[in-house]
């Protein structure tokens, strides 16, 4: 076990914060952001249920957190030099014991936001909310199978399409207009896409790492230079779908093409950035950059939404 450098005492207040890694929640709310902004273009925006379902993506995102990081101490995967502050029970922060403990309190916080948001319309939802709690059960059985396995075998980038994308924003959307749009689903492409990014500079700073442990993630499995592209190649698509969901929900604002420059111009330094690091530690500030450059983008693009 790590020497606890930081003088953090263990299970303390301050050791479950590190622990739920708070800079990786931008990647949970994004999705609500989106599906929320394009509700209240569509005129059926309610803030409690978006307050509710940010509740809910919050909490699963750190839900994932520590079985992420309580999986990794068991295997025995951390390692020196990417040990952080998010790595609680390799610190000896956290024992196992209490993260176990702590995942299924989350759970159940996670759980009772999503119930919550189901009472808020659950009478006009078409199949009385049933789609949604089974939706919400996939959501925590997947949080579980994709560090136990799923993330081992290639499937990482399409599970954050899936779970970072087309989910989150799809769902925030139907439960406040009770209905999926095609704006929606590209919306949620969008979201999920532009949020791989960061699973894509994660699996390209431990490439060599993941080949010696087993783990096949695409770096892994294409190369190299596939990662490095794959990475410059997400802001490419991301921009082409923003484009065409400005012909989708009709705008015929500038908004869409200004944000698209501005997000392809950021990303672009931060590829720079990470072609001439190449490997190591710190790799781990082109994460940094590419959780800014997409919380931007977000933003920009909700707003651009709204005043449509």
């Amino acid at each position: 076990m790590k020497n606890n450098t930081m003088n953090i005492k263990q299970n303390s207040l301050k050791a479950w914060v590190l622990a739920s890694r708070p800079k990786t929640l931008t990647g949970a709310l994004i999705p609500v952001i989106l599906g929320s902004a394009l509700a209240y273009h569509d005129g059926v925006l309610n803030i409690a249920i978006v307050i509710c379902c940010a509740l809910f993506a919050g909490f699963m995102q750190i839900a994932a957190n520590m079985i992420n990081d309580l999986y990794d101490f068991q295997k025995g995967t951390d390692r020196e030099d990417r040990l952080g502050p998010e790595r609680a029970c390799a610190q000896g922060w956290i024992t196992p014991k209490a993260m176990r403990r702590g995942i299924a309190f989350v759970l159940c916080l996670a759980s009772l936001a999503g119930l919550a948001a189901l009472w808020l319309c659950w009478k006009n939802l078409p199949y009385q909310g049933i789609e949604l709690l089974l939706t919400g059960l996939t959501c925590i059985i997947f949080a579980f199978l994709y560090t136990y396995g799923l993330s081992y075998w290639g499937f990482g980038d399409i599970l954050v399409l899936v779970f970072f994308g087309l989910v989150p924003v799809c769902c925030t959307y139907y439960i406040q207009a009770h209905e999926i749009t095609w704006p929606a689903i590209l919306l949620g492409i969008i979201s999920g896409i532009s949020i791989d990014a960061l699973l894509v500079i994660n699996n390209y700073r431990d490439r060599e790492q993941d080949r010696i442990s087993g783990k096949r993630t695409l770096v892994v499995l294409l190369g190299e230079k596939f990662g490095l592209y794959h990475y410059l190649g997400i802001a490419i698509v991301t921009c082409w779908l923003s484009i065409l969901l400005n012909y989708y929900i009709g705008s015929k604002l500038l908004y869409f093409q200004i944000i698209t420059m501005i997000y392809l111009s950021l990303h672009i330094y931060t590829w720079l950035k990470m072609k001439q690091i190449y490997s190591g530690k710190a790799l781990n500030r082109i994460l940094g950059l590419t959780s800014m450059n997409m919380f931007i983008f977000a933003l920009m693009l909700a707003i651009a939404i709204i005043l449509s």
